[in-house]
């Protein structure tokens, strides 16, 4: 599924790929190595050590399928290339990536609340359309907060869809009704009621049709965590 996400940034889902996301980095991560004939060669030029560099690839081929054909020994010495999927993956990520650049402006959904738990990084904010799981930089409990999230981080299935994002930092998920789409020309707006507030998505054209987005229509959303930030003090 191709679907816009995070904060201003393109990035391909699979449906059935366990959450795993390709994005920006990844995308570069794969024009290195096909320029450069290796993972090793694609790694050293992007200042990124192999193993790392070989572990993502690995990541990305369990939800994409095989992407780099990598070759050992042989009188050229080995070497990696891209596999016919590979191609393809990165051809859609290009196609999301200028569908998001044609887009003026990436909506927010703003959704205030109280602080009622910080864990690490990750803090929880009681809404409008109940706890809400984000990034802060210093909260505190019992603080007013706002929730700000992207347009563009927001995954909508269809109402039947059950599955559940594997990642832990996919913690926000909730069911809503559609009360619109804005449609553009490559991007649609989709506004998804949630209980007593309205969240804001990005939806490609394409996901739009094959979801059969249409007002009224009840959908499952969800967004991550890491991709939501909170900020102190700023609810009345």
């Amino acid at each position: 599924m191709d679907e816009p996400s995070g904060r201003g940034r393109a990035t391909l889902v699979e449906d059935d790929g366990d959450d795993v996301e390709f994005d920006g980095d990844d995308a570069t991560l794969l024009r290195a190595v096909d320029r450069a004939g290796s993972v090793a060669r694609a790694s050293a030029e992007l200042g990124r050590s192999r193993a790392r560099a070989l572990s993502r690839i690995e990541t990305l081929e369990s939800a994409f399928g095989a992407l780099v054909e990598r070759r050992r020994g042989g009188s050229d010495g080995g070497g990696s290339r891209l596999t016919e999927d590979g191609t393809r993956l990165l051809n859609r990520y290009d196609r999301l990536a200028a569908a998001m650049a044609a887009t003026a402006r990436v909506p927010e959904t703003v959704l205030s609340g109280t602080v009622a738990d910080v864990d690490g990084e990750l803090a929880a904010v009681e809404t409008a359309v109940g706890t809400v799981w984000g990034l802060h930089d210093g909260v505190a409990v019992g603080r007013s907060a706002q929730a700000r999230i992207g347009g563009d981080a927001v995954t909508v299935r269809a109402a039947g869809d059950d599955t559940e994002p594997a990642a832990t930092s996919a913690r926000n998920r909730r069911r809503g009704r559609i009360e619109g789409v804005d449609r553009g020309e490559t991007v649609h707006v989709v506004r998804i009621r949630v209980d007593d507030a309205t969240v804001r998505a990005l939806v490609t054209d394409g996901s739009a049709e094959r979801l059969g987005l249409r007002e009224g229509n009840r959908v499952r959303i969800a967004w991550k965590a890491t991709a939501t930030r909170l900020v102190e003090g700023t609810n009345g």
